[in-house]
């Protein structure tokens, strides 16, 4: 099967700066989409930064000029500059994923998520 694997959330000050990443292995044939999401206390998940093919990308308003996502191969990155307290939240990654048997239907995966906090 596929595996997604993050790493890089922890405590960051008020101004501060955060790199994500998220592995995928397994039985992959093609990776699509890769994204990052989050989740606050009390609220829904949102999207916040996405990898499209073809190397196009997408923000969030609240973190636009501020995060950079960029891919190498089936890692995704995310970058995170002037951290503020709000955006403390479980990040997740998502990944669009083909499988090896199943390379026609493509499958939404998840990581387990990883926890920021912004705070002094």
């Amino acid at each position: 099967q596929v595996q997604l694997v993050e790493s890089g959330g922890g405590l960051v000050q008020p101004g501060g700066s955060l790199r994500l990443s998220c592995a995928a292995s397994g039985a992959i044939y093609r990776v699509y989409t890769m994204a990052w999401y989050r989740q606050a206390p009390g609220k829904q998940r949102e999207l916040v930064a996405q990898s499209l093919i073809g190397g196009s990308t997408h923000y969030a308003d609240s973190v636009k000029g501020r995060s950079t996502i960029s891919r190498d191969e089936n890692t995704v990155y995310l970058l995170m500059n002037s951290l503020k307290p709000e955006d403390t939240a479980v990040y997740f990654c998502n990944a669009r994923i083909a499988t090896i048997l199943d390379r026609l239907e493509p499958s939404d995966y998840w990581a387990q998520g990883t926890q920021v906090t912004v705070s002094s």
